[in-house]
């Protein structure tokens, strides 16, 4: 935020959380005034006041702007000062100067909402822009005058007949459905998801193009959206999520009511924007914890705009499928082996029907046709009353079958009126696959079946994430009733791990992070320091057997970078050699190094390596992490994350998202590992990154070696890096 930037006294600063809004009247105003009203059509603000009449809009509309005397017919008042009443929603298309006395105006009269349609503002990229945005916000929350905007293009109500935009998408008023929109992009947001999705027969709710979003954001139509009993879908194209943990707060209410939400996220190529002092750190991009968070949440994320509204397509039915299993009916054997093969790519089964299923199946198809799954009924099917009804009824009846895809390519109406009807009646999910048109009647198109509620798709693809979608949000769903609020293990004291890391800025050693870890009930190694030889073979008695020796400083985080660690030193005589070549080592590594002494450590029996740590990130907080251990991680990068804190079915999801799991539970009769230790100690961890995330920025954990299934794990060696770290530590 811009230092020019200043509040009223004893107001919010301007980044301060607003308050949860009602959007009741913002969506569904009884007035509206328009500043910068104009008859010019060509201009945007005639623009706005053209679609507002042109969708019927039955409540008072008041112009505003002191050049005019009459604007549409309308008196038009030279300023929100002088309006006869307190409008309910302000527009506001005036200079970017003009923008902060007329929102100051509005708050005076007592106006609830403003869109601000004007640009200047933080998009520039300037220091004036960001600062001139920042006091729009200051503003809100100084006045409580809820703003969208600016740089924004405005809102639609497809349910009441308001809307508030220029856009050509809303040149007539359509018919509303149940699935919203809610984007910071005005021309993606109605155009690629809106107007697409209403193209492809796809009702809509509402829309909102927030823009720069000084004051409400996607969250708060989110919010919105999740409470509305209109809405059944919610689609959001999203540049940046304003709040981690309030979107995941809107997640679980949406969850609740059984209400997707599905999104784009744009940015999966940023870089993350931290510099990371540990291993976990660097290892942890910003676009592969977003990625994790939607799905922990519930939030299911696609590619492209048109994923959305073919995604929603299936999902506001409120349908949901059991499993993954789909079977299909077809009159093209190329298509069917098509849907297998790209529904494969994607995770979708086609399993054998029940016998008693092909039984059924034989005794109504032609003769050619196969009772197999996909079923291609071939062309003699075409045209036979009630064939495909019952086909399609027969399949949907199947205890094997989650989904059914009935396949059509050129077909008479009948034969789909066939489809539709069956589709209607079961209550599983059908997603109509028509790759191609009506012989018989020009009017019947995959658009109009869909404007019906049909899920109806063009592409095998398409059809085919749809479904996958819908089987993981159920999936989800029915994870998210059985699961239970994450509870801190026992054995975790918040209050004693806090003592420990008071104060903390940049890194721990490895023995005081261990501390840390041990006061949370992870097991650590022994150890002890050593400030001499005499000492180091002093510590090395105590702990018996061949030890681990390495350089003790907070600046030397990665010892065997440094050259400064030996691995199975055994006798008097070794252990002097060895404390000797390791101070030397870490010497001429960092001549300037403070060096605190010689960790001499137990050596852990072998075992499978793990790595767990921690990350900040500045969206959703605290996320623990997951991996296989030592190099694999950097090689194989096979890691997963949860936002912190996790329970321990959430962590044993986290663990099974790994493509190494399998190692876990022992494979080429290896011995299966402890996974409950494992899960024990992610749960553990994630706890400390919730309960200190004031003060721990990142936590490095590698190798955790776990033992056979009942022998626990023990955490090796461990990196703690504080919140007030630079992040340099020239390892």
């Amino acid at each position: 935020m811009s230092n020019q930037t200043q509040a009223a006294p004893g107001a919010p600063a301007p980044g301060a959380q607003a308050p949860r809004a009602d959007l009741a009247r913002f969506f569904s105003p009884r007035s509206v005034a328009l500043v910068g009203a104009t008859d010019d059509r060509s201009r945007f603000a005639g623009k706005v006041l053209m679609r507002l009449a042109n969708f019927g809009y039955g409540g008072t509309v008041y112009p505003v702007n002191p050049r005019f005397t009459e604007v549409g017919g309308r008196r038009c008042h030279p300023s929100v000062a002088d309006l006869p009443e307190a409008p309910d929603h302000v527009g506001i298309v005036v200079p970017t100067g003009q923008v902060l006395p007329i929102l100051e105006a509005c708050a005076a009269r007592g106006a609830r909402f403003a869109t601000v349609y004007s640009g200047g503002f933080a998009e520039t990229g300037t220091a004036e822009g960001r600062a001139l945005q920042a006091e729009i916000t200051a503003l809100a929350r100084r006045t409580g005058l809820r703003v969208m905007g600016p740089n924004c293009n405005g809102m639609v109500n497809f349910v009441d007949g308001f809307t508030m935009t220029t856009s050509a998408t809303v040149a007539k008023r359509r018919a509303a459905g149940n699935v919203g929109v809610v984007a910071q992009s005005g021309g993606a947001g109605q155009v690629n998801v809106m107007w697409r999705a209403q193209e492809a027969g796809i009702g809509i709710s509402y829309e909102v193009s927030c823009g720069n979003s000084a004051d409400l954001n996607i969250i708060d139509f989110i919010d919105f959206m999740v409470e509305d009993e209109s809405t059944d879908v919610i689609m959001v194209l999203a540049e940046h999520i304003p709040d981690g943990a309030r979107l995941v707060e809107a997640a679980g209410r949406a969850a609740a009511k059984a209400k997707p939400i599905v999104m784009v996220k744009l940015g999966r190529t940023a870089a993350g924007s931290h510099a990371a002092a540990s291993h976990t750190g660097a290892m942890a991009g910003a676009d592969d914890i977003c990625d994790a968070a939607l799905r922990q949440c519930g939030i299911i994320r696609v590619d492209d705009c048109n994923e959305l509204y073919e995604t929603a397509m299936l999902l506001r039915t409120r349908r949901l499928p059991r499993g993954r299993r789909a079977a299909a009916t077809t009159i093209s054997g190329g298509n069917g082996v098509l849907l297998v093969d790209l529904g494969a790519s994607v995770g979708i089964e086609f399993p054998p029907y029940t016998a008693g299923t092909e039984a059924a199946l034989a005794s109504v198809l032609p003769k050619h046709a196969t009772t197999a799954n996909p079923t291609d009924v071939t062309n003699a099917a075409l045209g036979q009353p009630g064939l495909f009804h019952r086909c399609i009824s027969t399949i949907a009846a199947d205890d094997n079958v989650d989904v059914v895809v009935p396949i059509f390519t050129l077909a008479a109406a009948a034969d789909i009126r066939q489809a539709v009807q069956a589709a209607r009646e079961t209550d599983k999910p059908v997603a109509l696959l028509w790759t191609g048109g009506c012989n018989d009647d020009p009017s019947l198109t995959p658009a109009a079946l869909a404007a019906e509620g049909v899920a109806v798709y063009r592409n095998t693809l398409s059809c085919m994430k749809a479904v996958r979608a819908s089987a993981d949000y159920s999936a989800f769903l029915r994870s998210a009733r059985r699961s239970t609020a994450p509870v801190r293990p026992a054995g975790v004291d918040p209050d004693a791990v806090g003592r420990l890391l008071d104060g903390l800025r940049g890194n721990m050693t490895e023995r005081a992070s261990k501390a840390v870890l041990a006061a949370c009930g992870l097991p650590v190694t022994a150890e002890r320091l050593a400030r001499d030889a005499d000492e180091a073979v002093a510590a090395a008695t105590a702990i018996g057997g061949a030890v681990a020796m390495k350089i003790e400083s907070a600046e030397i985080p990665h010892k065997t970078e440094a050259g400064a660690i030996r691995l199975g030193v055994q006798g008097d005589a070794a252990v002097r050699t060895a404390f000797a070549e390791v101070m030397a080592a870490a010497a001429r590594f960092r001549p300037d190094a403070r060096i605190d002494g010689v960790l001499v450590q137990e050596m852990a029996p072998p075992g499978l390596e793990m790595m767990l740590g921690i990350v900040t990130d500045p969206v959703f907080g605290p996320v623990v992490v997951a991996g296989l251990g030592g190099i694999h991680v950097e090689v194989l990068r096979d890691i997963a994350f949860r936002v912190a804190p996790v329970s321990d079915s959430e962590a044993d999801a986290m663990l099974r998202e790994l493509r190494g799991y399998r190692l876990l539970e022992g494979v080429r009769g290896a011995a299966p590992r402890d996974i409950e230790a494992l899960r024990d100690a992610l749960v553990r961890l994630s706890w400390l990154a919730h309960d200190q995330q004031a003060s721990l920025a990142e936590l490095d954990i590698n190798p955790l070696v776990l033992y056979e299934r009942g022998a626990g794990a023990k955490v090796v060696d461990a990196l703690i890096v504080g919140r007030g770290g630079d992040g340099n530590t020239g390892a």
